[in-house]
């Protein structure tokens, strides 16, 4: 029974290691990348959010990006599409 518990608490402490450095690299490498175009991003994650297709016959890439942002600072459980963009916008204004 004492090993159990060694190896669940090593086990923790690897995932919890493993999640923050996920995000310290999310937000000094990887969000960053959207400052530069933040406006068309953040209407492009509305659209994402919004339409069931929002790419139809156009351009993938811009979407792709944008979805990229929306996997690194997700929409939390019942919040609005209007409150995410809110708290998206918000969150790229402290790190841009």
């Amino acid at each position: 029974m004492h090993r159990i518990a060694i190896v669940f608490v090593v086990t923790a402490v690897v995932l919890l290691l493993v999640f923050g450095a996920a995000e310290q690299y999310a937000d000094r490498s990887a969000i960053p990348r959207f400052c530069a175009d933040q406006s068309n991003v953040l209407k492009r994650v509305g659209i994402i959010l919004t339409t069931g297709e929002p790419v139809g016959d156009g351009a993938k890439r811009p979407f792709i990006i944008a979805a990229k942002l929306i996997f690194l600072v997700p929409q939390q459980q019942n919040e609005s599409v209007e409150d995410y963009l809110s708290r998206l916008r918000r969150h790229l204004d402290k790190v841009c």
